[in-house]
């Protein structure tokens, strides 16, 4: 007699999953993540640090473009120790455009050269680095009837510049293991 109350107990209908709250929550959820997409857009920018070793493979016949940022200017420099052009600070602070400008006329008399160094001083806040990287890289200008973004030196490299304002020649690239070259 046990046996017929367990076979009762087992025999009865199974309940059913109701799996409507969940695609209630998938309807609302699924169309606020696609438009959470849009609006999210995340820029990686390629960095190349230099190393330790690069330093003995350089070619003292190429030019080495670098741009090192002072709290009061920003030098162009040839890398060899030569200053290309320096844009003192204005009541705005760095002029970016200016900058802009001036990379333009080398990118002119160098098509090929895809690579510069940005060095910086101790005390450059993140935002003039983003700035000068941004103007670095590439200049907007007008191609048929859109503004397009076009290529100046997309590789970029960074490094130290020494704090002596005076001499473009005593900046230095910083290696990724910490020793100046």
């Amino acid at each position: 007699m046990a046996f017929r109350r367990r076979s009762k107990r087992f025999s009865g209908d199974e309940a059913d999953l109701d799996v409507t709250p969940f695609m209630n929550l998938m309807i609302v959820l699924v169309p606020v993540l696609l438009l959470s997409l849009v609006f999210t857009h995340t820029t990686v920018i390629d960095l190349n640090f230099p190393s330790g070793s690069s330093a003995e493979q350089i070619d003292p016949d190429q030019v080495h473009l670098e741009i090192a940022v002072h709290s009061d200017r920003l030098v162009v420099g040839d890398g060899r120790g030569g200053s290309i052009k320096t844009l003192p600070i204005t009541e705005n602070g760095h002029d970016y455009e200016q900058l802009s400008l001036v990379l333009q006329e080398l990118k002119r008399r160098m098509p090929e050269k895809r690579d510069i160094a940005v060095l910086l001083e101790d005390t450059t806040d993140y935002q003039t680095l983003v700035s000068v990287m941004d103007k670095t890289r590439s200049y907007p200008t007008v191609q048929g009837l859109d503004v397009v973004q076009a290529e100046l030196f997309p590789v970029v490299s960074l490094g130290s510049a020494v704090a002596d304002a005076a001499q473009v020649s005593t900046t230095s690239v910083v290696a990724a293991d910490g020793a100046s070259s």
